[in-house]
């Protein structure tokens, strides 16, 4: 019988337009693998709402896999170490599986070639990281001309349907069971908001898709009001593989009206793969080196009513107590709060990017890490700093008083001419840390200093 060929699986939990998955069965008998791995140098484990999205999105996998005559096997420890003994057991040399560019993935990638025959394939994102280049040959850093270039680079591929059926090997190895992982929360059980917003999976993914397909020429003039359902929420099934971007892409580009807005933001995704590409550390430094030396507050409290959702700003709370109960924030709203966090109350961004790595369902470290250092004018293409982002006139603006509303029952009674800064607070509800104007001119002031000392 022809010796097995490995799938190692990652951020790339699906069947559909699955480069590897198609090169290996292909080839023969298939063994795909996930490795549970928080062992390689370098990497960051995941946070716990990510853990539980993965808890469901293999356990959708395998149940893809079976149906095609095949399964999915579990390992726990450092990748090329599972790998390796996993090949051994099963007669297996070659290993299929798609590229990424997270560093702790290069890393393995590199340490798992050593000693059996990795066959790297494309597919994460619209076109592969490190090939969108300027005329001199070298890669962007602002996305801007980076967009335009990608842009004349599109459609990408048309999506390559699922195998009908994988081969499988004359005998299965062993794998751990997913619930001995222990990726879904207990005692305490923080996740019932997720499951009933959520449906992780291939399937989920594109009935997600779906969903969205028929609102996508409005995105433009929806996307930035959270109170109405105007965005994709496809960002999980999209930083887990369960979709390829090139499936959305062909499922929308024709769509009309202000789709291209939407278009773009799958584009931003691209651009933050070949930032970080460049750049390995940059969820953990500031890419404007002088910013590594900026005044940052470091006030525990402010930082935890920030997280809690106990700011005393109600478009803040809601987004970060919707976050803490779904998984997610709304877009326009994961601003605010994260603008809040470093301008309002001088907290370093890097606080928010690790809190949001942990609570987000869609926690994908390149765009974390940009949109942070994008916030906090500490990246290669980023605001500016002295750009104050003001909560009190963004709420009125976006009609935020319905989202406001669900997620601070506090003020469940407040008019929506008033709830956007209640002048009287309901009991129970904060009074703000700090007020805008005095938040500002700190902010504006430490800047200042902070320049000055630089110059």
């Amino acid at each position: 019988m022809t010796a097995p060929v490995l799938v190692w699986l990652r951020q790339d939990l699906r069947l559909a337009d699955q480069a590897a998955f198609l090169a290996a069965a292909a080839e023969g008998p298939v063994v795909p693998v996930y490795v549970l791995d928080d062992e390689t140098p370098r990497h960051r484990r995941m946070g716990g709402a990510s853990r539980w999205w993965l808890h469901h999105s293999l356990k959708s996998l395998d149940e893809g896999l079976r149906q095609r005559g095949s399964r999915l096997i579990l390992r726990r420890g450092p990748a090329h170490r599972e790998l390796a003994e996993l090949a051994r057991e099963v007669g297996a040399r070659r290993v299929h599986a798609l590229a990424h560019v997270e560093p702790w993935w290069r890393n393995a990638e590199r340490a798992v070639a050593k000693t059996l025959d990795l066959v790297l394939h494309e597919g994460q994102y619209l076109a592969p990281p490190g090939t969108v280049l300027t005329g001199s040959g070298l890669p962007y850093k602002i996305y801007t001309p980076f967009w335009r270039a990608l842009s004349e680079r599109m459609p990408t591929h048309r999506p390559v349907p699922a195998p009908g059926r994988i081969d499988a090997p004359a005998s299965w190895p062993d794998g751990d069971r997913l619930d001995d992982w222990t990726l879904v929360p207990t005692r305490p059980d923080w996740a019932a908001g997720f499951r009933t917003r959520w449906t992780p999976g291939e399937v989920g993914a594109h009935e997600r898709l779906d969903m969205f397909i028929g609102k996508a020429s409005r995105y433009g003039e929806w996307r930035n009001f959270p109170s109405v359902e105007g965005t994709s929420r496809l960002s999980p099934h999209l930083h887990f593989g369960e979709i390829s971007a090139a499936t959305v892409w062909h499922s929308v580009a024709d769509a009309g009206g202000s789709v291209s807005t939407f278009l773009g933001e799958v584009g931003w995704r691209d651009y933050a793969a070949n930032v970080l590409l460049q750049m390995p550390d940059y969820a953990g430094r500031s890419a404007r080196e002088a910013f590594e030396r900026f005044p940052w507050r470091e006030d525990a409290d402010d930082l935890r009513a920030w997280q809690t959702g106990m700011t005393g700003y109600p478009i803040v709370d809601a987004g970060m107590r919707e976050l803490w109960a779904t998984g997610w924030m709304h877009n326009r709203v994961r601003m605010i709060a994260a603008s809040f966090l470093v301008k309002h109350l001088l907290i370093d961004w890097r606080e928010g990017e690790r809190w949001f790595w942990d609570t987000l369902v869609d926690a994908d470290h390149a765009i974390n890490a940009v949109n942070w250092q994008w916030t906090a004018g500490t990246g290669v293409d980023s605001n500016m700093f002295v750009r104050i982002m003001a909560p009190l006139t963004q709420s009125p603006k976006f009609d935020a008083a319905g989202y406001i509303r669900r997620w601070v029952p506090e003020l469940s009674d407040v008019a929506d001419a008033d709830i956007h800064d209640p002048r009287i607070r309901p009991r129970g509800y904060p009074a703000p840390l700090i007020d805008h104007p005095h938040a500002r001119a700190r902010a504006l002031a430490a800047h200042a200093g902070f320049k000055a000392q630089e110059g």
